[in-house]
């Protein structure tokens, strides 16, 4: 489905509260591993921190057009997410409570003519900055279902999923794979990889067929009870 800047945005303000909302937890439970291999909830709320103030960094690209890169290396990220998860709880959340607040604040700054500017994610895409309210909606309500709390993707907003699965497509569509048919069976919604074999046809919930392309913990399998394809890493 076609996004908008004001759709995103509004996606990303709703799945910011509905993360932080998912936080409010005590340090041992923090300290509890998350659905994500080998990280725990800390390590999660240092990411999203993170990533906040790396996409700010594209906000100040847009606004002022010095080239402000998100992450210094893959590296430097990486040592950020670690340094952030060791921090004691009321200070990482306070961390991400201030890089979202300076995050969205940047952001209503921004001009018309500056969201048009081009940036460069973290992957050396370049991309106006309309697309950085996208990157953020899909940071925080992922990351929402990965702290591993009571909430699934079926807790999310349908319409911030269909637009997930047509952006998870069309990377998926550029590289290799095997050739899929997926269906919703509750909102109609189709997506279709090529790749290599027989297409092969996947059927279920929306919130599943999201798992799924992103991938998270599913229940899909193939018509007859195989189980689904794996897929390569989507970021």
């Amino acid at each position: 489905m076609p996004r908008s800047v004001s759709d995103a945005r509004e996606w990303m303000r709703h799945g910011t509260a509905l993360f932080t909302s998912r936080t409010d937890l005590g340090e041992s439970a923090l300290a509890e591993p998350s659905a994500l291999p080998g990280w725990t909830r800390k390590h999660v709320l240092a990411h999203v921190a993170a990533n906040a103030d790396a996409l700010g960094s594209l906000v100040r690209w847009a606004a002022t057009g010095e080239p402000t890169p998100m992450y210094a290396s893959p590296a430097d990220r990486a040592a950020g997410i670690e340094r952030g998860r060791q921090l004691p709880a009321r200070d990482l959340k306070a961390w991400l409570r201030r890089s979202a607040d300076a995050l969205a604040d940047a952001m209503a700054r921004l001009s018309g003519q500056q969201w048009q500017a081009c940036v460069q994610t973290a992957q050396g895409r370049t991309v106006p900055a309309t697309e950085v309210p996208w990157m953020r909606a899909r940071e925080v309500y992922l990351h929402a279902v990965d702290l591993a709390t009571s909430l699934s993707f079926a807790g999310l907003p349908a319409d911030f999923l269909t637009a997930l699965c047509d952006d998870v497509t069309d990377k998926r569509s550029r590289g290799p794979g095997p050739a899929l048919v997926l269906a919703a069976t509750d909102t109609g919604g189709q997506w279709k990889l090529p790749g290599t074999g027989e297409a092969v046809t996947l059927a279920g919930p929306l919130a599943e067929i999201t798992a799924y392309l992103t991938g998270r913990a599913n229940r899909l399998s193939v018509a007859g009870g195989e189980p689904a394809p794996v897929l390569a890493p989507w970021l």
